[in-house]
């Protein structure tokens, strides 16, 4: 077994998993899953700078995750940035921050890296799947839509058919189009066709999401909302991983989540730092859902973190 760190460093979390690989058996045995919401990318799309409090934040989180790297043994730590640090002009102050207190230069991957991690760690474990599969991340600066076949075991590999990374994110629409609590229809239209656009450009990277036969989600949007449709008052991995919805219900709760206020969605128990940006999450992944053709949709815990860390193995 080898123990490795990876981080995964989004718009809106940071987050690590330290966990024991068999690169043979495909074994995975997790030590620390972490999440912090750091709100890297707050305001990034008007500024194109990192706040000084955004990256007083993600430090702040990296220190504790240097330690719980060191606390574990990890043997290897890989550290991979998203969205915001691709976009900000001083991403030189946030890569000199986390090489200082992790000892590791942090890689902003390409969208289609980005990509092909996701979907490694979406469909690693997803037996019975039927191909082709489409797994959406829908992240706070950007959303990977990526279309391909899951590995016959848990000792291989997926095979990626096609991939695409676009610049709709959680963070990203409510800063940009959904500033109202709760949103206003002209809001929410403007969001919808924002979405939709960008959506228009999957076909001519090849990722036809109408021929999806399963559609994957992952993600703090995609599992927030199986925690409602759960009805479940508190996180709870095991249930939540690889469940699955009828789009219909899904449907449903994203027309819910976004006539509510961020206070009705933190009593629903949307976490307080998810809960203002939901809205454009859930709106995401509603119209990727009525584009595919799917009559469910499987959520995994699994996703871009455990790509990373087979990635090290």
């Amino acid at each position: 077994m080898t123990r490795v760190a990876a981080v995964d460093c989004g718009t809106n979390t940071v987050r690590l998993l330290v966990t024991d690989l068999d690169r043979t058996t495909g074994e995975q045995s997790d030590l620390v899953r972490e999440l912090r919401i750091v709100r890297l990318g707050e305001g990034v799309d008007a500024t194109g700078r990192l706040s000084e409090r955004a990256l007083g934040r993600v430090f702040a989180a990296a220190d504790e995750y240097a330690a719980l790297a060191r606390r574990h043994d990890a043997e290897a730590l890989r550290f991979v940035a998203t969205s915001a640090a691709r976009d900000a002009e001083n991403a030189r102050d946030f890569a000199d921050g986390i090489r200082t207190r992790l000892g590791v230069e942090p890689e902003v991957v390409s969208g289609d890296e980005e990509a092909r991690l996701t979907f490694e760690g979406a469909t690693r474990t997803l037996s019975g799947a039927a191909a082709p599969v489409a797994v959406v991340d829908i992240g706070g600066g950007s959303t990977e839509v990526v279309l391909g076949r899951p590995a016959d075991g848990p000792a291989g590999h997926g095979r990626v058919a096609s991939g695409r990374s676009l610049d709709v994110g959680s963070v990203r629409v409510t800063e940009r189009l959904m500033p109202s609590d709760p949103p206003t229809s002209a809001e929410v239209a403007a969001a919808t066709a924002m979405v939709d656009e960008a959506l228009d450009t999957l076909p001519s990277y090849a990722v036809e999401v109408g021929v999806a036969r399963t559609v994957v989600g992952v993600a703090g949007t995609v599992t927030t909302l199986a925690t409602l449709l759960l009805g479940l008052d508190h996180w709870d991995r095991d249930r939540v991983h690889h469940a699955s919805f009828p789009v219909g219900d899904v449907h449903d709760l994203v027309a819910r989540v976004l006539a509510a206020t961020v206070a009705e969605r933190e009593s629903l128990g949307v976490p307080h730092g998810r809960s203002d940006v939901i809205g454009a999450g859930a709106l995401i992944l509603g119209r990727v859902l009525r584009r595919s053709g799917a009559d469910a949709l499987t959520v995994s815990d699994a996703d871009i973190l455990d790509g990373i860390a087979w990635s090290i193995a």
